[in-house]
C-alpha cells in the first residue's frame, strides 16, 4: 500500500485527522462526538472560544443550501438595462454594493451584473465616453437555490465570482447571493464601517452628528431616549418593528419615516437588520 493511501486510512476523514492532531485522546466518530471534543477542549482552554465557534460553524456550513441564505428577490437592489448614468451612480451610493444585476424589465430577466468600479471613468471629463449600459453589463452566474454552501464557496473560489443570481427548480429568479454571505457562515458577521461593536452602546452619536442604533435596542429605550411614543406592537426591538412596517426583512439604503424620524437601513442580510441611521425626517 503507497504511504499516502495508508496514511489517509488511519487518519480517516479531514476533520478527524485535524482532531486527531488537536487532541490526541479524542475517540470522536460522529458529528455529535467532534463537537463535543471541541467543547470540551474550548473549556480546558485548549481552543480559543473564536476558533471553537468557527469550527463549528465550519461543521455545518455543509448542511445549508442556498436558499437558506440568499438574499430574496423582493429584497433585490438592481439596475434596469435602459438606466442612465445618473441613476446608476444613484442606486450604488444609495445601496453602497459593488455589484448589481442588471435586468431586462422584469426581476425574473437578468441579463447580466454591473460592477461599481466599470464607472470610473465615466468621472473623467476630458476623455468621458457615451454611456451604454449594454456595454458595460458582465455574465452572472446562475445557481439553484438547492445548492450547497460548501460548493458553493468552492465554485466561488475556482471560477473567481463574488456573486451569483439563484433560481428555483423551475428557473425563475428567487435571490442572490454573495460571497460574504457564505464565508459570514464560517467566520461570523462582516462588519463594515458603520458597525458597533458588541461591547459598546446600543446607540451611537457619530463625529459628524449623525445616530446610529443597533436594531436590538428594545422600543421603549428608543422611545425614552428619542422621546417618542412607537408603538411596539407585535415586536420587542426598534428593528423588528421597522421590519414589520416595511412588511420584509429591508436592506441597506431602504429608508421608513415614523413619527417624525427618519430610519435608514445602515447593515442589513438576508435573515435580519443589524444598524440603523436615524434623523429628523425633513
Amino acid at each position: 500500500m503507497p504511504p499516502e493511501a495508508k496514511s489517509r486510512s488511519a487518519t480517516g476523514h479531514p476533520l478527524k485527522s485535524f482532531l486527531a492532531r488537536l487532541l490526541p485522546n479524542s475517540r470522536a466518530e460522529s458529528k455529535a462526538d467532534v463537537l463535543e471534543s471541541l467543547r470540551q477542549a474550548e473549556q480546558d482552554g485548549i481552543v480559543a472560544r473564536d476558533a471553537y465557534d468557527m469550527m463549528q460553524r465550519v461543521m455545518f456550513v455543509s448542511d445549508l443550501k442556498v436558499r437558506d441564505i440568499m438574499i430574496p428577490r423582493s429584497n433585490m437592489i438592481h439596475v434596469e438595462k435602459e438606466d442612465d448614468l445618473d441613476h446608476c451612480l444613484d442606486v450604488m451610493v444609495e445601496s453602497g454594493h459593488s455589484r448589481f444585476p442588471v435586468v431586462d424589465n422584469e426581476r425574473d430577466q437578468i441579463i447580466g451584473m454591473l460592477m461599481a468600479k466599470d464607472l470610473l471613468k465615466y468621472f473623467d471629463d476630458e476623455k468621458k465616453p457615451k454611456f451604454n449600459l449594454r456595454d458595460l453589463t458582465r455574465p452572472v452566474v446562475f445557481v439553484p437555490e438547492s445548492k450547497r454552501l460548501n460548493v458553493l464557496l468552492q465554485d466561488f473560489r475556482k471560477n473567481r465570482n463574488h456573486m451569483a443570481v439563484v433560481v428555483d427548480e423551475y428557473g425563475s429568479v428567487a435571490g442572490l447571493v454573495t460571497i460574504e454571505d457564505v464565508l459570514e457562515q464560517i467566520v461570523g458577521e462582516i462588519e463594515d464601517e458603520h458597525d458597533i461593536e458588541e461591547d459598546e452602546t446600543m446607540i451611537r452619536v457619530m463625529q459628524d452628528g449623525e445616530t446610529i442604533i443597533k436594531a436590538v435596542l428594545p422600543i421603549d429605550e428608543f422611545n425614552d431616549y428619542f422621546k417618542t411614543y412607537l408603538n411596539a406592537g407585535a415586536s420587542d426591538t426598534i428593528g423588528g418593528l421597522i421590519s414589520q412596517t416595511f412588511g420584509h426583512v429591508p436592506q441597506r439604503g431602504e429608508i421608513l419615516e415614523l413619527e417624525g424620524l427618519q430610519f435608514e437601513i445602515v447593515h442589513a442580510d438576508s435573515r435580519r437588520v443589524h444598524l440603523i441611521r436615524v434623523a429628523t425626517a425633513s
